[in-house]
């Protein structure tokens, strides 16, 4: 028999967002260490607002909504706030109740300038770190670094002569025809008119050239987890320089036991293999057939230890994937080095609460 089709009519519900998420759902350890560690960043949160005028969007409901945005494949800060008016699982990370209207969009980048002045992010990320590291998920003494483009929010027909606007073809002020082939364009004469700090590189012989930036992250190798990441002009030595920078960053932080660093062929030169041994830590880099690289000898490439960083570094290659596939990192979706260098840090803050939620002892 042929069931009915009932309209729903309006009625009040006693139901609350907490009761509608199941016990043994993921999302519930990753806001409880999220919630860790955004409570040790409230005496910045203090500093960063008046004590005077109207109460405005709690930080931590900002980054919690970034951390969603990643975890979830949201598009958009708008598409992020549609969906919050509907989705209880949203709400329920967030702390608001069923019938709470969602902000407005707007919010995130009115408040965005905040964050970065006090990289907030970047701090966001550190406590994650400290999280994994309490619950002994780190190594402290052998790393991996790894380098990876990621596609500016520009077009190449806004890649012009510097100081020079763009020749239109038509009158289409949106979407305009431009001929630029056979011209030669080259970062050193031409620059983005919409994002003027991308550069144009190519990722390998016969691929296309892209606007671009450099993503290098810092990986620890007993259970892949970001250490440290930074985002750069996409520059041939961008990878080695942010990768040293890290380094020494870790260094000044105590972390004197850093042993080895594991890196692919691109690290394979004398300025970074030198920089490294200065540092007392030992290059495990992927050696060049019949490059001489002092400090890169027969002692260090024959030894246990090089074979297994070789071995796990491989594993950075998964968070690029799934920072590229999830965290929606593919393509920039702000403009400048700044924004995204945020924006990196909350993708790489998301992908390490994911795994401490797997990795850790309930």
């Amino acid at each position: 028999m042929r069931g009915n089709e009932e309209k729903q009519g309006e009625m009040f519900s006693y139901i609350s967002p907490e009761s509608r998420v199941p016990q043994d759902h993921p999302l519930r350890r990753i806001k409880k260490y999220a919630e860790e560690a955004l409570k040790k960043l409230s005496p910045v949160f203090d500093r960063m607002y008046s004590y005077t005028g109207r109460p405005s969007i709690a930080p931590e409901t900002l980054l919690k909504s970034q951390l969603l945005t990643a975890l979830f494949s949201v598009r958009s800060d708008r598409f992020f706030c549609e969906q919050l008016d509907y989705n209880i699982l949203y709400k329920w990370f967030l702390d608001m109740e069923i019938d709470d209207k969602p902000f407005d969009a707007s919010v995130f980048s009115k408040n965005r300038e905040r964050l970065m002045e006090h990289e907030v992010s970047h701090k966001f990320l550190s406590e994650i770190v400290k999280i994994a590291r309490e619950k002994e998920l780190l190594s402290e003494e052998y790393f991996t670094t790894d380098g990876t483009l990621i596609e500016a929010w520009a077009s190449m027909k806004s890649f012009v002569e510097k100081g020079k606007k763009c020749k239109k073809d038509d009158d289409d002020p949106g979407n305009p025809s431009v001929n630029f082939h056979g011209e030669k364009r080259k970062n050193d004469t031409h620059q983005s008119t919409t994002d003027p700090e991308a550069l144009l590189i190519k990722k390998g012989k016969g691929k296309e050239a892209k606007l671009s930036f450099c993503e290098t992250v810092l990986m620890e190798n007993r259970n892949g987890l970001i250490v440290d990441v930074s985002l750069a002009s996409a520059r041939t030595s961008s990878e080695s320089e942010e990768t040293l920078k890290m380094l020494e960053k870790e260094k000044r932080r105590g972390r004197n036991k850093i042993k080895a660093i594991a890196g692919d062929k691109g690290y394979c030169n004398k300025q970074f293999v030198s920089a490294v041994r200065a540092m007392k830590i030992k290059p495990h880099i992927a050696k060049i057939e019949n490059w001489k690289i002092p400090g890169l000898d027969g002692r260090t490439i024959r030894s246990i230890g090089y074979a297994i960083s070789q071995k796990k570094r491989k594993l950075v290659e998964e968070i690029f994937g799934w920072k590229k596939t999830v965290g929606g990192s593919r393509k920039t979706r702000l403009k400048g080095i700044r924004k995204n260098q945020e924006q990196s840090c909350i993708t790489s803050a998301a992908y390490n609460l994911l795994r401490i939620a797997k990795l850790a002892p309930v």
